[in-house]
């Protein structure tokens, strides 16, 4: 050790020496690497500016790029499916193996059960049985357990079916009685209804009472006219007795028999008739159009139109007769009368109501007396005629040929 060099010999001199000449050369190689990178990169950034910002991109490198993405996609979707496929494979197996192992504790139970018939039963009293025959045996009996539960369902099954089939006509037979009971009884229902709407379909306010001591001019068209009921229908005059019926399809018909024969304006009683109520399926658009004539009172004006002369008529009497009182028209008088013939109740034929008129204007002082019908057309009708006939009715009609 050399005091003069603070204790250090001179190898170790030496080495420091070369440490530091070592330090040096690689801070020398540091700092031009440093330098190298430094140029390196302004002369990228230099070479970048001087270039086209948008990429150019050639054909060839396009489609390397779009394969690039469907190798990956296909690769990417094969790999799920094929995960889905083991997931899918995975959980049958679990399933399976739950079965077979709830299987394996089913015959698990049974051997024991054996095995406790065997112990309590087949040792104890000496029969010989052996377990697995006793096995069979409780076996057999879970079987036919299940035999009878299965019959017992399938019994009450048939019971439920047989019941259902038997409510099968009882629902069918229901719907057509009801079904019938509507086509028989539905002017019942609709009757009573209509005779508080308008009739006539003309507005309810289109017609008003007239002053009977007003002459007016009026078209030739025959037509009945009453205020209170909203009616003016058409009038079919000097019509036989056989179309008396078809007429009333059509509006109102004058009914002539033997004594009750008159027009409008002549001395006598002038018959008009028509229906009340019919089926709400007929397509008679004049069905109800003496729905409401019941409504009438004394007093009330009721019109004629007759070879363009109106005739004004006030209500006097109302009376309700049997269908064959034809006798009830014929009414001796020095008058023109007028009486309006409906069935009633309302939606049947049982009665007639007549509606009894007088004539208040024109003037009848020097009216002419109706003549009556020639012997040839007195035969009288045995009955008035009816509303439209119902369901049944029409029925046995076309049966007998009526």
């Amino acid at each position: 050790m050399n005091s003069e060099n603070g204790g250090q010999n001179r190898n170790d001199l030496q080495r420091q020496a070369a440490a530091a000449i070592a330090r040096k050369k690689v801070l020398a190689a540091y700092a031009d690497s440093a330098k190298k990178a430094a140029d390196k990169a302004r002369n990228d950034n230099a070479r970048l500016k001087d270039e086209s910002i948008t990429p150019k991109i050639n054909s060839e490198s396009w489609k390397k790029y779009h394969s690039a993405w469907q190798d990956y996609y296909q690769k990417y979707y094969s790999e799920y499916y094929s995960r889905a496929a083991q997931n899918y494979i995975a959980k049958e197996r679990l399933k399976d193996a739950r079965e077979k192992a709830e299987e394996e504790e089913i015959l698990s139970s049974l051997t024991k059960s054996s095995a406790k018939v065997k112990n309590e039963t087949g040792l104890s009293l000496g029969t010989g049985i052996t377990g697995e025959e006793s096995a069979y045996e409780s076996a057999d009996s879970i079987k036919a357990k299940l035999r009878r539960k299965i019959r017992k369902k399938a019994t009450d099954s048939a019971k439920i079916s047989r019941r259902r089939r038997r409510l099968i006509p009882l629902l069918a037979g229901v719907a057509v009685t009801l079904l019938v009971l509507f086509l028989q009884y539905n002017r019942l229902i609709f009757a009573p209804i209509m005779a508080y709407v308008s009739p006539g379909n003309a507005p309810a306010s289109g017609i008003e009472a007239i002053d009977p001591t007003i002459t007016q001019s009026v078209s030739p068209d025959p037509r009945l006219i009453i205020p209170k009921l909203n009616i003016d229908v058409p009038v079919h005059f000097g019509i036989s007795l056989s179309e008396v019926m078809s007429s009333m399809n059509y509006g109102v018909a004058h009914y002539r028999i033997a004594g009750a024969s008159a027009y409008p304006g002549e001395i006598g009683n002038t018959v008009i008739t028509g229906h009340s109520a019919g089926d709400i399926y007929s397509s008679n658009q004049y069905k109800y159009i003496f729905s409401g004539l019941e409504r009438l009172e004394d007093g009330d004006l009721i019109y004629i139109n007759y070879n363009s002369v109106r005739y004004t008529y006030r209500v006097v009497k109302k009376e309700v007769v049997e269908p064959t009182n034809v006798a009830a028209l014929v009414v001796e008088t020095d008058k023109p009368l007028l009486t309006l013939v409906t069935c009633t109740p309302l939606g049947t034929s049982r009665y007639r109501l007549l509606v009894t008129a007088e004539q208040i204007a024109p003037n009848y002082g020097d009216a002419d007396t109706a003549e009556d019908l020639p012997t040839v057309d007195q035969n009288v009708d045995s009955e008035m005629p009816s509303n439209e006939p119902s369901f049944f009715e029409g029925i046995w009609n076309w049966l007998t040929g009526n």
